[in-house]
């Protein structure tokens, strides 16, 4: 589920099924095959699954997956500390206190999402080297020669990625702590304050209770996207699960053993869905904005109002203004890199796939959601819940899982067509960009299917009606009535998706052809021979390109507030 989606708070009840009728029966049918055909990565590894022989399943349970599923584990736990503690705290100090630099603190806590995890890890590499500013500062402050004059902290280890991995997703859970904290009824902190407890002892015992299934919803996104990475855990040499997908399959040429590992890695997804479903169920019970006081911010000064932005700031310029930095300083050192006709063309497929994905993801949105809203079918209902699973797999499993029927289509084309034309046609689908675009598409349909039903969610049923009694049939009610109404929410899906399809490392880096690299395999692939600077300037392109859909989520969750003086 998309972001938007998953934070939007209580979930309506399911409307009751009933059978298409008339013309509505194409739409009904068109919506689910679409549904299906998104979910074809998904059945695929599941077909796999069966099929499968096991016989190396032995050597991967003795020496590849413990280690990996202890690793993972140990990754995953310290990230949704991290971004569970940073991410409330964040959110409460911008919802309940004023102190300088609140307002723009309140939108900008939100930039660190532009900054793609593996970017954030080559950037903390950059800084923290031995050349790198803070040691080459330290060297000069307290006079030391050489490396082994003092400690330092080994960046690439499991403790950086925590690090960095937590500086850049904590936002996750911080719009949806922010969002209960705005929404959520004021009277019980108001109550315990008059009791004489402390603000802090109000924010433990009243308010983060009430926020703890927003706050679970928030750290389940970080963990997906922890569990979804490969870029920063391989360039830090933390060997996870999805690394060993990745490793299993193209390094050892085990694509059986990747399967299987891959299975073992969706029992974990499922877990944090699960969860995240859990807490939405329990968000029902959370108060409405009705019930909601108008928050009543309490003033800080002095030291506390000093502190206060300072644990602000502090996030922030780890999770953005470091990487942004890094990023800024060595693309001016290779200014010159920018007439490369290699970046050029990076940045042209990576328009071109995210683009071509985001078109798919709207267009395929459009006509599964407003299948659901027409025919209020179960079954359609059942066929795009499961076309959205896509989101919760790491890239490396969906490109498994798509690969194995591109590659039988194409074989099956292939051999038809030299049987009877004496013709061959090669790689039509699982060797060309079109490969990307389906697995962009089916991992970020739940993305533009959350955006999409959440803007139709706020158009009366009344509308369709009166247009249907005045003689328009299912088409051009879609076409001229809600079609304009839902612009902007086919908008902000659109931006979304395109930005997530440009940073997508994970399943491009498997599934592209050769002499084919989007911005980000054409940054990973500098970065794994050591110049990083070399893709300095692409992975910049990157982050500024995820800046404008970042401010849009952020306007979109949390009020539309924006910058001003505290």
């Amino acid at each position: 589920m998309s972001e938007a989606g998953l934070l939007s708070g209580v979930e309506r009840p399911p409307a009751p099924s009933r059978r298409p009728i008339g013309s509505e029966r194409l739409f009904w049918a068109g919506a689910l095959v679409l549904a299906l055909l998104v979910a074809m990565p998904v059945l695929s590894l599941a077909w796999i699954a069966v099929a499968g022989t096991g016989s190396t399943w032995s050597h991967l349970m003795r020496n590849v997956v413990p280690d990996a599923a202890r690793v993972t584990a140990l990754l995953m736990l310290g990230v949704a500390l991290a971004t569970g503690v940073t991410g409330t705290i964040l959110a409460w100090l911008v919802s309940s206190f004023s102190f300088p630099g609140r307002r723009v603190l309140s939108w900008a806590l939100v930039l660190p999402l532009a900054v793609p995890t593996y970017v954030a890890a080559y950037c903390f590499n950059e800084f923290l080297h031995y050349v790198g500013p803070v040691q080459t500062g330290l060297r000069a402050l307290f006079g030391f020669r050489t490396r082994a004059d003092y400690w330092f902290p080994e960046i690439r280890s499991l403790g950086g990625a925590i690090l960095i991995l937590s500086a850049v997703l904590y936002p996750y859970v911080f719009l949806a702590a922010r969002a209960v904290f705005l929404m959520q009824s004021r009277r019980p902190a108001e109550v315990a304050r008059t009791l004489g407890a402390a603000p802090l002892r109000v924010f433990l015992t009243v308010l983060a209770p009430m926020a703890r299934p927003a706050i679970a919803v928030g750290v389940s996104l970080a963990l997906m996207e922890v569990v979804n990475d490969i870029g920063a855990v391989e360039f830090l040499g933390v060997q996870t699960l999805t690394f060993a997908v990745y490793s299993t399959w193209l390094n050892r040429g085990d694509l059986q053993g990747a399967t299987q590992i891959a299975l073992a890695l969706l029992l974990v997804i499922v877990a944090l869905v699960w969860l995240e479903r859990a807490s939405r169920r329990r968000q029902r019970f959370a108060a409405g904005r009705t019930e909601a006081a108008a928050p009543t911010l309490q003033q800080l000064n002095g030291t506390r109002a000093l502190a206060a932005t300072a644990v602000c700031l502090l996030p922030l310029t780890l999770g953005f203004a470091i990487p942004l930095g890094v990023l800024t300083r060595s693309a001016l050192k290779r200014a010159g890199d920018i007439a490369d006709p290699a970046l050029w063309r990076a940045l042209w497929h990576t328009v071109l796939v995210a683009g071509a994905s985001a078109c798919l993801v709207v267009a395929i949105g459009f006509l599964v959601t407003y299948g659901v809203r027409l025919t209020k079918s179960r079954t359609l209902r059942f066929a795009a819940r499961l076309g959205t699973l896509g989101y919760a797999l790491p890239g490396t499993v969906l490109a498994i899982g798509l690969l194995v029927p591109l590659a039988a289509f194409d074989n099956a084309l292939d051999a038809a067509l030299r049987r009877h034309l004496g013709v061959s046609t090669g790689l039509l689908l699982s060797g060309s960009g079109l490969a990307i675009v389906l697995a962009c598409t089916a991992r970020f349909t739940a993305m533009g299917h959350g955006t999409l039903e959440s803007g139709f969610a706020k158009l009366s049923p009344h509308l369709d009606m009166a247009a249907r009694t005045l003689g328009h049939g299912p088409g051009a009610v879609l076409r001229d009535v809600l079609l304009p109404l839902m612009r902007p929410a086919a908008l902000t899906a659109f931006l979304l998706v395109f930005v997530d399809a440009a940073k997508e490392l994970s399943a491009t880096i498997l599934l592209r052809p050769f002499d084919f690299d989007t911005l980000a395999t054409f940054v990973y692939a500098q970065a794994s021979r050591a110049a990083f600077e070399d893709g300095a300037i692409a992975a910049l392109l990157i982050v500024l390109v995820g800046i404008l859909p970042v401010m849009l989520l952020t306007r979109s969750l949390l009020g539309g507030e924006r910058p001003g003086r505290a």
